[in-house]
């Protein structure tokens, strides 16, 4: 059965990856994962956005990629030793920061992909996702992270369950039982997609064979990150569901 966070939504799947954020050098400059870069992304027209999150020092839930401040602020800290304040003085003229809620609440018909990155996320993420479940898919790439916080999400009494995405072991496996024509049903039990990359270093991760495995699961295949269009293109014809994008606008485009 297909899980609401797929229904009534276009096909192939164009996820904004971090949402939509100006190319680094332009003079006005709207950084990833930002309230103005899920505003652009939204307003090209975007039914998914892509994003990650974090734990403050406050213990809230935000929107941020890595586990420091290094390659955006230029500053060694962790996330979860900033507070929550200083990250909203920080990112202000670069877009915004937003906490998982903010942006729920504030693109209400808008479909999220959220990539847990820390432990301490799963618990608080369960009362914030709960009634938005239909329309948000967590992934991780830890595979036991992920099913923590959709265990969290459902004892917070989400109506339905969120829609999930496979971690690595579980998208490694998935590679090789279907190299090997076997069976990967046990590990695609409570998965909606897998999201991967077309190669991991010389290995091709994404063959006809792993295609053919997820849809016999009614599991979607997106492919991250893509941003050439004749790429586009090619993935979809391949038979690919989905695909990841830092230029979601293009790609609205190029797919129609």
């Amino acid at each position: 059965m297909t899980h609401p966070y797929f229904a009534k939504a276009r096909r192939p799947r164009v996820l904004a990856h971090r949402g939509l954020p100006t190319a680094p050098g332009e003079d006005s400059l709207v950084w990833e994962n930002t309230a103005a870069a899920f505003a652009a992304a939204h307003a090209a027209g975007a039914d998914y956005v892509e994003t990650d999150c974090h734990v403050t020092a406050d213990g809230d839930v935000v929107l941020f990629h890595d586990p420091t401040l290094s390659r955006l602020l230029n500053d060694d800290r962790r996330v979860d030793e900033t507070r929550t304040a200083e990250l909203i003085e920080l990112l202000a003229p670069h877009g915004g920061l937003l906490t998982v809620t903010e942006m729920l609440e504030m693109f209400p018909e808008t479909r999220f992909n959220i990539d847990v990155k820390a432990d301490a996320a799963t618990a608080p993420l369960g009362p914030i996702i709960a009634p938005h479940a239909h329309r948000v898919l967590l992934t991780s790439f830890s595979d036991a992270r992920r099913r923590r916080a959709i265990g969290h999400v459902l004892d917070a009494g989400a109506k339905v369950r969120p829609a999930a995405s496979a971690g690595q072991s579980s998208m490694i496996q998935v590679r090789m039982l279907s190299a090997l024509r076997l069976s990967p049903a046990r590990v695609l039990r409570d998965v909606d997609a897998l999201q991967i990359p077309e190669h991991f270093g010389a290995v091709r991760v994404l063959t006809p064979s792993l295609l053919r495995a997820a849809h016999r699961h009614d599991v979607e295949v997106h492919v991250w990150t893509v941003n050439d269009p004749a790429d586009m293109h090619r993935l979809v014809q391949l038979g690919v569901d989905g695909i990841i994008t830092d230029h979601a606008d293009l790609a609205l485009k190029t797919l129609g």
